[in-house]
Parts: structure tokens; C-alpha cells; sequence
């Protein structure tokens, strides 16, 4: 699947791919997890666990959130990774993307929300086999896809 910018008049063709990321992921590391309940990536995340993803804040400042452990680096997370879910500005994105090639197996799919966009990094997963979702919040095309 190619990087692509999902929108509401997309085909279902176009969408089919996201569809099944969405549906088959059981595991989602949130990278750029904030403790705030106001922040994006808390909301964000506080929904995806109620949808029954496992979530894995990833946020090296902190220890816990509401009682979960919270994982300094994604190398860190005790299990495979079905989506990485970037919460972190643009140009963090190339280092993210080093710690996700160095994951072992690769994870299913790398996202990241609105506004998080680089055609480099997205280049750099595809060819290594990793979908690419950037620019795109996960809870609303959750919520259009599957809600």
C-alpha cells in the first residue's frame, strides 16, 4: 500500500487497505502519549483501548499512565506491534522511523496523525515492506471505517 492522504470520498477500493489494517491490528504503540487527558494522543488512545486495541504508550518522560506502564522507546514494548500511531511533530520522524526498522518482526502499519507528514520516511517504509498512513487521525477513520 502506497502512502496516501484517506479522505471521506475515497472509493472503496482506495479504502479497502485500511480497512483491513484497521481490523486485523490487535496492538498499537502510541508514540508521543501524553498523561493530559485534554492532549490528542490521550483522547486518541483512551478510544482505541475502548475499541480493544492493546495500547502501549510510548513516552520516555514518563512511568505510568492511569495505572499502565508506559515504554521509554518502541524496542521497549514487550510485544509485536501491529501500528505504530505517531503523536510527534514531523521532523521526528526520521528517527522514529529507525527504531521501527529495527523492530523484530516489523510492524503491520506506521501512522501518524494530522498534520505529521514526510514523503521521505514514508518512501523508507514502504520499501521495506511497512504500510504508510500519515496525515490522518486513526480514531476518525476508525470511527468512518469500522464505527
Amino acid at each position: 500500500m502506497a502512502t496516501h492522504d484517506y479522505h471521506i470520498s475515497d472509493p472503496p477500493d482506495q479504502t479497502a487497505p485500511l480497512r483491513s489494517i484497521l481490523t486485523n491490528a490487535r496492538t498499537i504503540a502510541v508514540v508521543g502519549h501524553s498523561h493530559k487527558p485534554h492532549r490528542a494522543s490521550y483522547q486518541v488512545a483512551q478510544y482505541l483501548r475502548q475499541q480493544g486495541y492493546e495500547i502501549y504508550p510510548i513516552n520516555p518522560r514518563l512511568k505510568q499512565i492511569d495505572d499502565r506502564p508506559c515504554y521509554p522507546t518502541l524496542s521497549a514494548v514487550p510485544v509485536p506491534i501491529d501500528i505504530v500511531n505517531v503523536f510527534r511533530r514531523s521532523e521526528f520522524l526520521p528517527n522514529i522511523a529507525t527504531a521501527v526498522l529495527d523492530l523484530s518482526p516489523l510492524p503491520g502499519c506506521f501512522w501518524t496523525q494530522l498534520d505529521i507528514y514526510d514523503a521521505t520516511v514514508a518512501q523508507i517504509l514502504n520499501d521495506a515492506g511497512i504500510p504508510v498512513v500519515m496525515d490522518a487521525c486513526i480514531k476518525i477513520e476508525h470511527r468512518r471505517l469500522l464505527g
